[in-house]
């Protein structure tokens, strides 16, 4: 018998690293040969295919591949018939969305929509940029750009359309923000026919489980630690529980077992103020995996 397959797209460019690091994360060896475009994963009944997350809805769409990972923007900009299976919030900087922004040089007269009438916009995103344009009913010249957007104002352009996390590479270019048209996050999208294939969306669903679950552990640490009885009530209110921490009796019926999830960022302000409360036996330990 056939080993059925899925067909999974992994984006290449700026998020291959961010997304590779986030399947070993979820248990997935997933790596790069050079000048492949076949990644290898260690699941037999995965078949993976590097693709630019500007190329991916398309594939998707006409059943290439099965599911991938792209950006909401990309799905926007082809207006690709796709189904959503999941918002995977990671790119290559942060965990924030990232935003498609209308950036001029610092000494332009350009500070709303409206003074884009008959300039010329440089863009990656040419379809999103259009129909922003007619929704402030705006007349103007949308060029693709090939790359270096942000070098091409003013000589080039009047006013680009870029895409940043932190606006540091458009304040480098002497370029400042007028408004965003667009915020985008990573998405787990899936061709409409292999959604509704039972075993491929089984595939599918484990597959986006582990990986919300992977996301959903980085921060957090566990914190287990003894507590006497009499001090459970005020140890419990300084505990910023992911939900009621478990608690467990001893063999000693006068101390309890308390086990919680919470914030790295709080763990070294928060086990001295549980020691004086009366805690001890603490254990911080690390988590790969949080699942509701």
């Amino acid at each position: 018998m056939t080993t059925p397959v899925l067909k999974l797209g992994i984006p290449a460019g700026s998020l291959q690293e961010a997304t590779a690091d986030l399947f070993r994360k979820a248990g997935y060896k997933l790596s790069f040969a050079s000048r492949s475009y076949y990644p290898t994963i260690d699941d037999d009944e995965i078949q993976c295919t590097l693709i630019r997350a500007q190329e991916m809805a398309r594939y998707v769409q006409n059943g290439s591949l099965d599911c991938g990972l792209t950006g909401y923007d990309w799905i926007v900009e082809n207006d690709a018939q796709v189904t959503e299976l999941s918002e995977l919030v990671f790119s290559k900087v942060s965990r924030r969305p990232v935003r498609w922004v209308l950036a001029v040089p610092n000494d332009s007269p350009i500070r709303e929509p409206k003074d884009l009438e008959g300039k010329r916009i440089a863009t990656e995103v040419v379809n999103i940029t259009k129909k922003w344009l007619a929704g402030h009913g705006v007349n103007a010249i949308v060029e693709f750009s090939w790359g270096a957007t942000e070098v091409k104002p003013p000589r080039l352009a009047d006013a680009i359309v870029e895409v940043t996390e932190t606006g540091s590479s458009l304040r480098a270019n002497d370029l400042r923000i007028v408004c965003d048209l667009l915020q985008s996050t990573t998405r787990f999208i899936a061709n409409p026919a292999a959604a509704l294939d039972a075993w491929k969306r089984r595939k599918m669903d484990d597959l986006i489980l582990m990986l919300r679950a992977a996301m959903a552990a980085e921060g957090k640490v566990g914190l287990m630690m003894n507590v006497r009885a009499d001090d459970l009530a005020t140890v419990l209110k300084l505990l910023p529980a992911l939900q009621n921490p478990t608690i467990s009796t001893l063999s000693d019926a006068s101390w309890l077992a308390v086990n919680t999830i919470l914030d790295e960022s709080v763990v070294r302000k928060l086990i001295p103020d549980l020691k004086r409360a009366g805690a001890c036996g603490l254990v911080e330990y690390p988590l790969s995996k949080v699942i509701d």
